[in-house]
């Protein structure tokens, strides 16, 4: 004898929803909580953008303070480098370099664990904030620097008097150092350390998970017709 068929519809042992609860199969998030997440995802974007921005200001002041100087000497006539062999302008560049190294590590390491959860949002912030910082570093520095009107400097010193040069960074790509590896850190912190989505969990449906959720085997020697 064969056993009658179950007619279409929803499981006989599904509970139906409630009014106001999200069916089964649907996140229940609707356009509000949404855009909820968005806008709070976008804040703190621009909160990391921004605070990374301003440290910037720490890496010119490091660079105007471990960078070599330039000597230059004037005859009165025209200004020469006083040592036109020296690799002051490698060193200036090299310093600039390592120290945006350094703070690209370091802010990687502060998104991280002041934003565990990570994010779009975070990630591009931490981008855009380590993009000028590094601009922010270097015009800084600059300015804060011997002047750049090196004539004007050497009337100023006087004819046969050693002054410095003015801080210019020659490699421009110096300025990707701090942005590279802030996101390379991150990326490895977040691959080592970040959290991990849950397994989903099995349905409960006889049959499915525990053995007391299925129908009990019939008794021997009893008709199972």
């Amino acid at each position: 004898m064969t056993a009658p068929k179950t007619p279409p519809g929803p499981h006989p042992y599904a509970a139906p929803a409630e009014e106001g609860e999200p069916l089964p199969g649907s996140s229940g998030i609707g356009p509000r909580h949404s855009t909820q997440d968005l806008a709070k995802d976008a804040r703190a974007g621009a909160i990391v953008a921004l605070a990374v921005a301003v440290s910037g200001v720490l890496l010119g002041l490091a660079w105007l303070w471990l960078a070599p100087r330039i000597p230059m000497i004037s005859d009165g006539k025209a200004v020469y480098l006083k040592d036109s062999e020296g690799e002051q302008a490698i060193g200036i560049d090299g310093w600039f370099t390592l120290l945006g190294a350094a703070f690209g590590l370091l802010s990687a390491l502060v998104v991280f664990l002041l934003r565990r959860t990570g994010g779009i949002a975070v990630v591009i912030g931490l981008a855009v904030g380590a993009v000028l910082a590094s601009v922010v570093g270097w015009r800084l520095g600059m300015a804060l620097g011997p002047t750049s009107d090196i004539v004007a400097h050497a009337k100023e010193v006087g004819s046969g008097k050693v002054f410095d040069g003015p801080l210019k960074l020659q490699a421009k790509g110096a300025l990707l150092a701090w942005p590279a590896l802030a996101m390379a850190g991150h990326l490895i912190l977040t691959a080592a350390f970040g959290p991990r989505d849950p397994s989903p969990p099995l349905p409960d449906w006889p049959g499915w998970g525990s053995p007391e959720s299925a129908d009990p085997p019939p008794a021997p020697g009893k008709d199972q017709s």
